[in-house]
């Protein structure tokens, strides 16, 4: 399958973890997203930035679809939805972003989980299986992360992961029709991975 003149199984798509897989979003997970993002909003309204009036439309998902398929074809940002191994339930969605190549290899981590799957591991098995792209597929060296200082499972979720906080942001990001401060953390290639997924053939 090509897109936007990117093949996607030389990108080693479907990345596959501890009972889940992620793989970029086709116009057929349009009902399964869309439902679970309704089921999930005033879960994920305090973590993200205010959602377009449209944002739930099948033409909006369209525009995401190729949006997403454009940046990876440009090698900008890689972005998933994190599925249930043994049903093809859709959990949640996980990004690289901010692909910097050159001296930086560097990318920017961000991660949303719908509210019925929260706090089941799920997104830990996601982070780690791509955590293994990012370095031993995508040669990255830094993948960075922010979350909210009131964002106990993330801020949790990332240590538990090896990330290490380095720094403080005031007014970083927009979430909520409000510009908040984050906590910054980063993990580096040579950092100790303890919890890592299995290495990928």
């Amino acid at each position: 399958m090509a897109l936007f003149g990117v093949s996607i199984a030389r990108r080693n798509f479907p990345i596959h973890g501890d009972g889940i897989y992620l793989r970029p979003a086709e116009m057929s997970d349009f009902v399964q997203w869309s439902s679970l993002r309704a089921r999930s909003r005033a879960f994920l309204t305090p973590w993200e930035p205010v959602w377009p009036l449209d944002d739930l439309t099948r033409s909006s998902f369209r525009y995401r679809v190729r949006r997403h398929g454009e940046e990876l074809a440009r090698d900008e940002s890689f972005s998933f939805l994190i599925f249930r191994e043994h049903d093809d339930t859709l959990v949640g969605g996980l990004s690289l972003g901010h692909v910097r190549r050159g001296v930086s290899q560097a990318a920017t981590l961000g991660y949303w989980m719908g509210e019925p799957h929260a706090g089941k591991g799920y997104m830990s098995r996601a982070v780690r299986a791509v955590l293994v792209y990012a370095f031993e597929k995508q040669g990255l060296h830094r993948i960075e992360a922010a979350c909210l200082p009131n964002n106990e499972p993330s801020k949790r979720l990332l240590e538990r992961l090896g990330f290490t906080q380095e720094g403080y942001a005031r007014a970083y990001l927009n979430i909520n029709g409000q510009w908040r401060d984050h906590l910054l953390f980063a993990l580096l290639d040579t950092d100790p991975l303890p919890l890592r997924a299995p290495t990928l053939k």
